[in-house]
């Protein structure tokens, strides 16, 4: 059965259960991690979201275990050098698109979609050779969106008041 979509007066479309559409490529905030519109994939083949760092490392601090990254790499033109250190992160056995297995960090920090903040956990990789630096994944989407492969930029689109 088609799913009904119905374009409300701020033009922000959502399904008839109030999901908000969203297509396959957008730009996202990340104000705990400094990042402002920054390049988005949506991955509905991905379970747990992801983003570009590199330099990931786990090192003691003050006799306690953390992380320390830097976000993107300088080929990035929002790439700052800044390191972030991460108190409060997990380990993960994930499979990446190739098939393969790796233990990743996992972090949790907010997203802002649609003007509106949501929790989302990334795991750090290194996405070099990637053309987007962050993919979102079905964790976040699931009960939040409903993707549209043919449109993108609705996000964004809709916090510029387009």
């Amino acid at each position: 059965a088609a799913t009904q979509i119905a374009f409300h007066q701020n033009q922000n479309p959502m399904d008839a259960n109030g999901i908000r559409m969203i297509g396959r490529a957008d730009k996202a905030d990340f104000p705990q991690l400094g990042l402002y519109n920054i390049d988005i994939k949506i991955d509905t083949g991905a379970y747990t979201s992801t983003i570009h760092c590199h330099r990931i490392e786990e090192i003691m601090r003050k006799g306690r275990k953390v992380i320390r990254f830097s976000l993107l790499d300088p080929s990035h033109p929002e790439y700052n050098k800044k390191r972030i250190i991460i108190k409060n992160y997990t380990k993960k056995s994930i499979k990446s698109s190739t098939g393969h297995s790796e233990e990743r960090f996992i972090i949790n920090t907010k997203i802002i979609l649609f003007k509106q903040i949501y929790d989302l956990e990334l795991s750090l990789t290194d996405r070099t050779d990637m053309k987007f630096p962050i993919l979102i994944g079905r964790k976040l989407l699931n009960n939040n969106f409903l993707v549209n492969v043919a449109v993108t930029n609705l996000s964004y689109k809709h916090k510029l008041g387009v």
